[in-house]
């Protein structure tokens, strides 16, 4: 099959042909149909996280299934599914808890060491990124990661669904578990952000604020919803949104991943609010803050994996709230490209403009 793969950090991505194995036990091999073009995977191209290499990334990813291994029992040849990063066994104390995203075994969606590679080149394994490899024309994964979904929605929209929904409303309605009549600031309007506005509407936020520094992306804020939107290359945006607010807001969402952000969004917070740091910052820069301060103000930081989903009660919620016109996904897929123009679709996404890129040619 074709697939895109990173050969060495840094370099871009590149098209190659892979072999990909049959289904056994539970996995799920599948036809990919479409993947979306998340900025952690350009992150993790670019900088050295671990990850071996040659690798596949691509974690936004909807198609239909072609093949099931035998211990499958949730899919069928022929549905329709969508990917989710969010790796569980399903058998920890975490994950029988109800918090799959904290699984102390992720490993087990993964083919034991020893056991021959899902994905190779040349008979050389090749690495898998987030159990999901979605930039490829199939996928082999782990039935846990895969949720089933109607039809009726369209794949590139359903992709979104993966990672981007999940990661930007969960964090909202789970991890922050956000109120009606609570107040909201929303920095960094992107993708993941426009999300974040969606669940807070409804969760009934009555202020939702959208701070950014494009014109563009603030216009299509207001479109989603934001009652306020903040403009922080022209203005201060901790004193604009005590202005609006008169004390901070009960809960702040990072979605830029800078330290200068993360340490001015904690003033934006007020007594006995949270932030929450979603966008992934360097892996060698810090926040300084005063603990003093946070004690007595009773305000947290907490950081979000993957909006403390629940892929199998979260995605098909997201997808029925979609086709009931309650949740927005059109207007955030911008651009539709081909497998092999990963490269340029990264490249476009610096325009403000363009929310979302997705791959839906194979």
């Amino acid at each position: 099959m074709k697939a895109v793969v990173i050969r060495e950090i840094g370099a871009g991505f590149e098209t190659a042909e892979l072999e990909i194995s049959q289904p056994v036990g539970r996995e799920v091999l599948v036809d990919v149909k479409a993947s979306g073009l998340c900025h952690t995977d350009l992150t993790m191209s670019r900088n050295d996280f671990g990850n071996p290499l040659p690798a596949v990334f691509g974690h936004e990813v909807a198609g239909v299934v072609a093949a099931v291994g035998a211990q499958v029992t949730e899919l069928s040849v022929g549905d329709h599914v969508v990917g989710c990063l969010v790796q569980y066994c399903g058998a920890c104390e975490k994950c029988l808890s109800g918090r799959v995203y904290q699984c102390l075994h992720p490993e087990q969606t993964l083919r034991a060491e020893g056991e021959a590679p899902r994905l190779t080149e040349n008979g050389e394994g090749v690495y898998q990124a987030f159990g999901l490899a979605g930039f490829a024309q199939q996928a082999l994964v782990h039935e846990n990661q895969l949720v089933k979904v109607p039809d009726a929605i369209p794949f590139g929209q359903a992709a979104l669904l993966g990672c981007g929904v999940v990661t930007g409303a969960g964090a909202v309605l789970n991890t922050a578990d956000v109120q009606a009549g609570d107040s909201v600031v929303v920095i960094g309007a992107g993708g993941v952000g426009l999300n974040a506005i969606n669940g807070a509407i409804i969760a009934g936020a009555t202020t939702i604020i959208a701070v950014d520094i494009a014109d563009d992306k603030l216009e299509k804020a207001r479109a989603f919803g934001a009652t306020h939107v903040v403009d922080s290359k022209a203005t201060d945006a901790a004193a604009a949104v005590m202005e609006i607010t008169g004390r901070g807001a009960d809960a702040v969402f990072d979605f830029v991943g800078t330290t200068q952000v993360t340490e001015q969004a904690v003033t934006m917070v007020a007594p006995g609010g949270g932030l929450y740091l979603i966008g992934v910052i360097a892996p060698a820069d810090d926040i300084t803050q005063n603990i003093v301060g946070l004690i007595g103000s009773q305000r947290r930081i907490q950081g979000v994996y993957m909006g403390s989903t629940t892929p199998k009660r979260d995605i098909p919620m997201y997808a029925k709230l979609y086709l009931e016109g309650r949740f927005e996904l059109d207007s955030l897929l911008s651009k539709e490209i081909a497998l092999d123009e990963i490269n340029e679709g990264y490249a476009a996404l610096k325009d403000p403009e363009i929310t979302r890129v997705v791959v839906t040619s194979f």
